[in-house]
């Protein structure tokens, strides 16, 4: 929904809230204002998401059909299918006239057949890599087209694979360019570090470049973020030798910096509803964590406490959130 749409929303349901349109007549407003869509709408919405839906599962079906006919096919026959699949894709990219949806479709495609065709070279001729170092190279080689395809799916692709490369590396190895570290806790600081840097990254490109500007997109990683940082915290808490104060202040200066700008700046329900979820948990742990320190936690009546506890949280949180929602809606 666009800007104008969403003043001409915020007005007509300020006018019902007001009783100047009668309840029966706010739908027939919404539909009338353009604002609800119509059958064209619907009917472009649905072939957009049956094709994407649809390239995906012709991806991964590629990728099983090799898979189950491993023993049946020879190897140049499973490089040479993934590569003319690889081709055929970029070539129907290449002679798009404009760069769309449809474009953008067919190179995350073709990343997906590149990514099956690195793991088939590496099962093949058993190159004794890591694990981690497919997904890096994966994200290395399809870079370009992320960068050409101005697709908002193709860099969140690229964001899940440095992730899952992170997440790879420090399982295989425990350390940070060869100086260990106690390996969760550096783990959980890198991957909120790189997300709270990509969703920061993707939030100031949507304000130059279209194709980053799609909410979902800044919001999985805002999500990863926010679900590093509050393992995190749960990390450090229950950890004697842990970096406690790093933590606490990196917990502050995000949930502030959080609070701030999608509060004042960008208004985003979403956002805000993902920080009251990680206070929410970081508090509870912490509650947790004296009452195992008194060893009173065989008292049923203690479970029934954090129970109440939570309960209230969410209350409060539900009631601040619409009060925030109908703050947004004036």
């Amino acid at each position: 929904m666009n800007s104008k749409s969403q003043i001409k929303r915020n007005l007509i349901l300020q006018w019902a809230e007001k009783s100047l349109i009668s309840d029966e007549k706010v739908f027939e407003a919404l539909k009338v204002s353009g604002i609800l869509p119509d059958g064209r709408q619907w009917l472009d919405f649905v072939q957009k998401l049956l094709l994407f839906l649809g390239s995906l599962s012709f991806a991964f079906s590629a990728v099983f059909f090799i898979a189950y006919n491993w023993d049946l096919m020879g190897r140049f026959a499973k490089f040479g299918l993934l590569e003319i699949l690889i081709f055929v894709a970029v070539f129907f990219y290449w002679n798009f006239r404009e760069r769309n949806i449809y474009s953008g479709i067919l190179l995350l495609t073709a990343s997906i057949f590149l990514g099956a065709l690195l793991a088939l070279f590496g099962q093949t001729y058993q190159t004794g890599a890591d694990t981690w170092e497919l997904f890096f190279n994966w994200a290395l080689l399809i870079l370009p087209w992320v960068v050409a395809g101005k697709f908002a799916a193709l860099w969140v692709l690229l964001v899940f694979l440095l992730n899952l490369s992170i997440f790879l590396y420090f399982e295989a190895s425990g350390s940070l360019f060869g100086i260990f570290f106690e390996s969760t806790e550096i783990l959980l600081w890198i991957i909120f570090l790189f997300n709270t840097v990509s969703f920061a990254a993707f939030e100031l490109a949507g304000k130059k470049f279209p194709w980053m500007a799609e909410r979902w997109a800044v919001r999985l990683p805002a999500v990863a973020s926010g679900s590093a940082l509050t393992f995190l915290m749960i990390h450090v808490m229950f950890e004697e030798h842990s970096a406690h104060l790093y933590a606490l202040v990196a917990c502050i200066l995000w949930v502030s910096a959080v609070y701030f700008i999608y509060r004042k700046i960008i208004p985003d329900l979403f956002m805000l509803a993902g920080l009251c979820l990680s206070l929410i948990v970081i508090i509870t742990s912490y509650f947790i964590k004296l009452i195992v320190e008194s060893e009173i936690y065989d008292d049923a009546g203690v479970f029934l406490l954090i129970a109440l506890l939570v309960i209230g949280m969410a209350a409060a949180a539900a009631v601040w959130l619409k009060k925030v929602y109908r703050e947004q809606q004036k």
